[in-house]
């Protein structure tokens, strides 16, 4: 069988998903720095500044980032596995063959809820621990869970 890139690409919701959570990190920072620099003017210097360029970094990092990692994730789930494509410095590739699969999981975060999506989790039985589905369609992450509960229970275990 040869490897070939999987089919789906994330919810495009999932890029305002990204950028919600870098405001909310790069958000949050600034909000530290700043608010004592705000407070003590002996403090503003060293604070503000800082903090100016926390912001700067999250305005950029929000704008550029999360459309690029959308282009970059893709998924699928076929009969006999299922496959993740993720990262940007460093792709990740993972291929977890339906006989190893012992959970599947749908989690909805806050924010995943906020823009209704969710993210599956397929625990198997590697070292290398779970493969992550993030970004998908609430209903979409429903059927697929669904779908892999079905397929692993008619697939027969992995003898190894």
């Amino acid at each position: 069988m040869k490897l070939r890139p999987p089919r789906h690409p994330l919810d495009r919701r999932a890029i305002a998903w990204w950028r919600a959570q870098g405001a909310l990190v790069f958000g949050t920072a600034a909000l530290v720095l700043a608010l004592p620099g705000a407070l003590v003017p002996p403090a503003a210097p060293w604070l503000l500044g800082p903090a100016a360029v926390v912001a700067v970094l999250g305005a950029a990092w929000c704008a550029v980032l999360p459309r690029w990692w959308f282009g970059l994730h893709r998924w699928e789930v076929t009969g006999t596995a299922v496959y993740v494509r993720s990262g940007f410095l460093r792709q990740e590739w993972r291929v977890a063959p339906l006989s190893r699969v012992q959970t599947v999981d749908t989690l909805r975060g806050p924010l995943q809820q906020r823009f209704g999506l969710a993210t599956v989790t397929v625990t198997t039985a590697s070292a290398r621990g779970a493969v992550r589905l993030r970004g998908l369609d609430a209903r979409v992450a429903a059927d697929v869970a669904e779908q892999l509960t079905e397929r692993t229970e008619a697939t027969p275990g992995d003898a190894t």
